[in-house]
């Protein structure tokens, strides 16, 4: 089960990329990992720097996939951010979710949709 939710989250980062790509962000890191923190996308879109986690899921049957983002993964993705930002210098920063729908029949994935909401993380 572990190697099938690591492949299906490979999948839908994947898919954020592209999406945020097609909105104008660029992307400057993936799978941003610090002792004690990671950050799934650090990307840029104007003046922000914006971290990015992404949850990938085939349905709502176990509520929304932004709901997915407990108190333990806020805490780790603001401490990456920090390390982040103490090499990157100050800058306008955000902290959003993008969720990431679709289904995986073994060899493909088939995104059927994105949500992305921003200012997601406080």
């Amino acid at each position: 089960m572990e190697k099938y939710n690591k492949t299906i989250g490979r999948y839908g980062e994947d898919a954020a990329v592209r999406y945020l790509k097609r909105r104008g962000y660029r992307i400057i890191e993936r799978n941003y990992t610090v002792q004690g923190g990671e950050i799934d996308i650090i990307a840029q879109k104007g003046v922000n720097t914006v971290f990015v986690e992404v949850k990938t899921r085939s349905g709502d049957g176990y509520g929304s996939p932004a709901e997915a983002v407990t108190y333990i993964k806020k805490q780790r993705m603001k401490k990456a951010a920090t390390v982040f930002l103490q090499k990157e210098g100050d800058c306008f920063v955000r902290f959003d979710v993008v969720e990431v729908y679709g289904s995986f029949d073994g060899k493909k994935f088939k995104k059927e949709h994105i949500n992305h909401i921003e200012n997601a993380i406080i």
